[in-house]
């Protein structure tokens, strides 16, 4: 089940970054007085109740009947409860880049895969016109807000923010800066979403549809590909590069399952977008992505990987999408070169994504199609698969003893424990004392064996590496 979202948004300069940074403990967003200094969706897997649990210290002998007690010890699961908390730009701002249309998208896809919205006023300046503008809007949404009145650094701030009421949502008065209230309002977060189920597991969960993206760049097969699939002319497949201009959404079934897959115009640099109408085309093959659960990026077999294909396979692996390497056309190649060279070049140029799987197919004939949308459907179940805490610190303790983490400025790393906070993908949380320590080669290493070990040998999995506070934080009174 995905983590619940929750996301910030208000108008320019109410403090929503400042209020992130602070909930989150740590400075992510820029905070700066200018308007429209956030331009991008910011996201952190926040807990609301943090946990210090038993550490996995390589240096020191557990004895055996602890060692079963750590083990069967779910602590991490039971208690927690985990947001994606966004930060957003200001609704309304006018942009000095003349991207203000950019930065309302951005909020608009924070809003469309939001379960909580925390609406973020000034409690010191009351309410202005651009506060109600901003109300209105969020009453068209059907997930609840939670009306959040910054800077009420002080009891007249405070009883000030009051007037808020009058927008019908309660009010619950904070000040980022001076750090007060956030047990009120995490409190609130909680009980909201327990509230509207967010964190509720199904019993009996329906098997949802698959969404399918079908990505790459401009004349390679994809819209003949949806065709093949559908048995049908569903779309326009034609040699002329950019007949697809708009993401279409094709219903179709197979094997008694149902399946959407997601047409999209074909992807190009942006130094070579000179139309509004491939502007917007971009964009929503970039959407596409976003909300696609399992994404097939296309190669011609008969061309060399190009920079389109680079910037997109970028797009695709900042999105954490499971994805398989699609080499379309092949009937023109089959005869000249073995899969293996084909595949092994694409490892070469993608060595970030060697766990990613690679298919052969012939779009026109269908050929091998039916093989491709099994091994989707099977790298989808992998995205959604989850292992117990107890499974993972046996994994990161025996890892951590065979190899472990070398000094940081001659003091040794202490990993404490780690715990899967979100399937789709996967996201493994890791403790420690200094989580600047663990190198990137290191979290290369970690992820290796959860690999080998774990359902989740051909998906991204997102490692988060956090500091453990021996002591939780003091809020001033």
């Amino acid at each position: 089940m995905s983590i619940p979202q929750v996301a910030i948004v208000g108008r320019p300069n109410v403090g929503k970054s400042s209020l992130f940074n602070w909930l989150i403990g740590q400075r992510v967003s820029i905070v700066d007085p200018t308007a429209g200094v956030t331009r991008d969706r910011i996201s952190y897997l926040l807990d609301l109740n943090p946990n210090d649990s038993e550490e996995i210290d390589p240096s020191r002998k557990i004895s055996n009947r602890k060692a079963r007690k750590l083990a069967a010890t779910d602590f991490v699961e039971e208690k927690s409860h985990f947001i994606e908390l966004t930060d957003t730009g200001g609704i309304g701002v006018v942009d000095v880049d003349d991207l203000s249309e950019d930065v309302e998208d951005q909020i608009q896809l924070a809003l469309r895969s939001a379960d909580l919205v925390l609406l973020v006023v000034d409690a010191r300046e009351g309410i202005v016109p651009l506060d109600e503008i901003v109300a209105e809007k969020l009453r068209k949404l059907t997930c609840p807000i939670l009306l959040v009145a910054n800077k009420a650094d002080n009891e007249k701030d405070a009883w000030k923010a009051e007037e808020f009421h009058r927008f019908g949502w309660g009010v619950i008065p904070v000040s980022a800066v001076h750090k007060h209230g956030r047990i009120a309002l995490t409190e609130a977060i909680e009980t909201t979403l327990l509230e509207h189920g967010a964190f509720d597991k199904p019993e009996n969960p329906v098997e949802p549809v698959m969404k399918i993206a079908i990505v790459g760049h401009r004349n390679v097969g994809k819209s003949t590909f949806i065709n093949s699939l559908t048995k049908e002319e569903r779309v326009i497949a034609s040699p002329i590069p950019g007949t697809t201009r708009d993401s279409i959404d094709v219903r179709f079934e197979m094997d008694g399952k149902t399946f959407i897959a997601i047409d999209t115009p074909g992807f190009q640099r942006s130094r070579g977008v000179k139309t509004d109408l491939e502007y917007y085309s971009t964009v929503r093959a970039e959407r596409s992505i976003h909300l696609a659960d399992v994404v097939l990026v296309f190669f011609e077999a008969a061309q060399q990987i190009t920079k389109v294909d680079q910037q997109l396979t970028a797009l695709v692996e900042r999105e954490y999408k499971p994805c398989i390497f699609v080499v379309n056309k092949w009937d023109l190649m089959v005869d000249q070169m073995p899969t293996e060279r084909w595949a092994e070049y694409l490892r070469e140029t993608f060595p970030n994504m060697r766990h990613v799987p690679v298919a052969f197919i012939t779009g026109q004939t269908g050929k091998n199609i039916r093989k491709l949308l099994n091994h989707a459907t099977m790298i989808f179940k992998q995205s959604h698969s989850r292992v117990s805490t107890a499974t993972l610190n046996k994994l990161i303790q025996a890892a951590v003893e065979h190899h472990p983490p070398p000094l940081h400025y001659h003091r040794r790393v202490k990993i404490y424990y780690a715990t899967q906070a979100e399937t789709s993908p996967p996201t493994i949380l890791l403790f420690c004392n200094m989580p600047d320590a663990i190198s990137p080669q290191y979290q290369r290493y970690l992820l290796g064996v959860l690999r080998d070990e774990l359902p989740f040998a051909e998906v991204p999995v997102r490692l988060i590496v956090r500091k453990r506070e021996s002591e939780p934080a003091k809020e001033n009174p």
